[in-house]
């Protein structure tokens, strides 16, 4: 059986599995709509947490991003974990035993302003928008490479399988079907890492076979690694490329950004009592840490195979026509692409770019002299001091751990496998912000604010069409991202970082802060962190001066700035509450019920 018919049988088996559970916990009202409920178990909450956050960004990208980054990729390992504490610690269990459906609605509640929540509303769609195009990008991926069709098609296919289970089963058919997507990506990925690992090193723990010494003798793992990219011209593998400033700040806007994410806070509204969410939390910290503690050795693995592939034995470079058939099919994709600087037919990978401009743009489908896709703007091959020849390899990052198992020469049905993970991680975060999305129109904007009288059934009609159109607008997203996969992700974090983080925590904690201060934090948190990645990514800056830290304030890049603008939303927040009247005394004791240590007992609704 060839490849492709075993990758329609895998992937479409899972589909099956997900339409299945769909329609077995399809929502009958708005409580299982929104929050499934309130009666999922915490062991069944934590491993449908880690689906809804071991996402596309997580199972396609981070590995990648370590692949290329090295010791630097390392702030998506401790930024994304060290969130949770976070979580468990400081948010999950009083948001719980205040027992409401979404984020807006506390902050509404809290800071008695309808202001308030529609603030907290317009940031929710910022963030969950901007995290679902690195989700659905990462659809349009899988599906390009392995179903063999375009990107777009791919789109089409991936939304439409969301809507059928986001849309009828709501939270509670989500997160039934979220747990079979956690079973489905941890094996996908964990397989084909165990492979390599023996195969590299004897060793069948990928954790233990990155420190260990390889099977043909040639050294540890990271040295002879730091060894071949050095003599490509590329920087020691386990030296960091990144400021110690921008290090930290980029670890600490993934952590708060992971603890103010809504679409991870709503998961702790689905459990039956407050303890059930600490409980979930650690839950989901055991399940994300099989994946996070293997991507390291994922990452090295795959460029330490890449490396040792395209350049051949002698580093010299491998004929095109002899290059193995993955590398072929990954550019059919136009994820990857091969350049002829000096015209000698041979494929040679090495520091610098490629093509001039960040990826390659080719000319339809037009063939070079060696069978290549044509590029048709292609760099001068800039040799870095040391390389022995120009780079002629565009690789993209969100490629390396889907091409993995097909450098490694695998047998198809892991290739298979790794394509049903890389789906099911997308798919699983994507319908959970999209059900934010959703309740975020229909229950905070409609029923909390414009409707108040509106009836449940009227109200759930309502959440199914408003994700039904946020579906529309994810797809469209995702086919115009604006990012590679996890850096798209990095700034949804630090949207949430300087945005909601502040305005829930100080919710929680301070009865000081008022209406006029949260509503101010916030918006200048969302603003100056959205004005921050505009202006280095967006449109309106020249494109060098994006990547230079001399560029950016304090040497913080984009993607770290959302925990800068975090302390300016706490100065603000607290700055205009000391100037303005105190908070209504219902409201401090509101406050005061909800961090009461009884809350381990059934938590009660208002």
């Amino acid at each position: 059986m060839d490849l492709q018919t075993l990758t329609y049988i895998v992937v479409g088996l899972t589909f099956a599995l997900y339409i299945g559970i769909a329609f077995w916990s399809r929502a009958s009202s708005t409580g299982e709509f929104y929050i499934a409920g309130k009666g999922v178990h915490p062991v069944a909450n934590g491993m449908a947490t880690a689906a809804d956050w071991m996402s596309a960004a997580s199972f396609i990208s981070m590995a990648g991003l370590i692949a290329f980054l090295g010791y630097g990729g390392s702030v998506y390992l401790m930024g994304w974990t060290g969130g949770y504490v976070l979580l468990a610690i400081l948010l999950a269990p009083y948001l719980r035993k205040y027992g409401k459906f979404t984020v807006p609605e506390f902050i509404g509640d809290r800071y008695y302003s309808q202001a308030a929540r529609l603030t907290a509303i317009i940031c929710l769609i910022f963030i969950s928008f901007t995290y679902v195009a690195g989700q659905m990008r990462g659809v349009g991926i899988v599906f390009s490479r392995f179903l063999e069709v375009d990107i777009l098609t791919g789109l089409i296919v991936g939304m439409g399988i969301v809507f059928i289970y986001a849309v009828l089963g709501g939270m509670k058919g989500i997160t039934y079907t979220q747990v079979a997507q956690y079973c489905v990506l941890i094996f996908a990925y964990t397989v084909p890492a165990v492979f390599i690992s023996i195969q590299l090193t004897g060793n069948p723990l990928p954790q233990i076979g990155l420190g260990s010494t390889l099977v043909d003798g040639s050294g540890h793992v990271l040295v002879k690694l730091n060894q071949v990219l050095v003599d490509l011209g590329f920087n020691e593998y386990t030296k960091g490329s990144k400021s110690t400033v921008d290090m930290f700040f980029i670890t600490a806007a993934l952590m708060v950004g992971t603890a103010g994410l809504p679409h991870v806070i709503v998961r702790f509204f689905t459990v039956p009592r407050v303890r059930d969410a600490r409980s979930s939390a650690g839950w989901a910290l055991v399940f994300i840490a099989i994946l996070y503690t293997a991507a390291p050795a994922v990452g090295a693995m795959a460029r330490l195979n890449l490396a040792n592939t395209v350049n051949g034995p002698e580093v010299s470079g491998t004929d095109y026509r002899q290059m193995p058939s993955w590398f072929k099919t990954w550019e059919n994709s136009g994820l990857l692409a091969w350049v002829d600087h000096n015209g000698d037919g041979k494929v040679q990978y090495a520091a610098g770019s490629p093509v001039d401009g960040k990826k390659p743009k080719f000319d339809g489908d037009k063939r070079g002299p060696n069978g290549e896709r044509v590029v048709i703007n292609p760099g001068a091959g800039v040799i870095k001091p040391g390389a022995p020849f120009a780079n002629e390899v565009y690789v993209d990052r969100d490629i390396m751990v889907l091409a993995n198992p097909e450098i490694a020469g695998l047998p198809d049905w892991v290739i298979a496998l790794v394509a049903a993970g890389g789906v099911a991680a997308a798919l699983s975060t994507a319908a959970g912000l999209l059900l934010v999305i959703s309740a975020a129109i229909s229950h905070d904007l409609l029923k909390g604010i414009i409707t108040p009288n509106i009836s449940e059934k009227n109200e759930l009609l309502a959440g199914r069409i408003a994700a039904g159109f946020a579906i529309m607008i994810a797809g469209y997203l995702g086919y115009h991202p604006p990012g590679f996969v996890a850096q798209v992700v990095a700034f949804a974090f630090g949207l949430a970082a300087s945005s909601l983080f502040p305005a829930i925590l100080m919710g929680i904690f301070s009865k000081r802060v008022n209406r006029e201060g949260a509503i101010a934090g916030m918006l200048t948190g969302l603003t100056f962190t959205m004005g921050y990645i505009i202006y280095f990514k967006g449109v309106f800056v020249a494109p060098m001066a994006a990547n230079i830290p001399e560029n950016w304030l304090f040497g913080i890049s984009p993607e770290g700035i959302g925990a800068f603008a975090m302390v300016l939303n706490f100065a603000v927040a607290y700055g205009i509450s000391l100037m303005t009247a105190e908070t209504p005394a219902e409201v401090q004791e509101m406050v005061e019920n909800i961090r009461i240590p009884k809350g381990a007992g059934t938590a009660v609704d208002h």
